[in-house]
């Protein structure tokens, strides 16, 4: 069996940039990081909190990319809607007098 943690994160990110599994990856993300029963137990100080980090640290800066992504597309195209609305109209226009 292959194991390494660069493929757990992997599928950690991918499952987070899945729209349909998103928000079951975060609650999943919280309860393991408020249940005492993970893979090293908190009843032991400092190394019982390190996978809790971790998960943390993952679960906020993948959060935080797609938030920034997303932003960045609205950004777009917000900027295309101006671009169009900005764009001068040529009138053929008549004086009345």
């Amino acid at each position: 069996m292959n194991f390494s943690i660069q493929s757990i994160y992997n599928w950690y990110r991918d499952l987070l940039r899945n729209p349909k599994y998103r928000w079951w990856v975060v609650a999943a993300s919280v309860v393991y990081i408020v249940s005492p029963l993970d893979i090293s137990p908190d009843i032991f100080p400092v190394v019982g909190w390190i996978d809790d980090g971790i998960v943390i640290s993952l679960l906020i800066a993948e959060l935080s990319q797609i938030a920034k992504e997303k932003l960045q597309e609205h950004n777009v195209r917000a900027d295309k809607a101006t671009t169009v609305a900005d764009a001068p109209v040529d009138v053929n226009a008549v004086q009345v007098d």
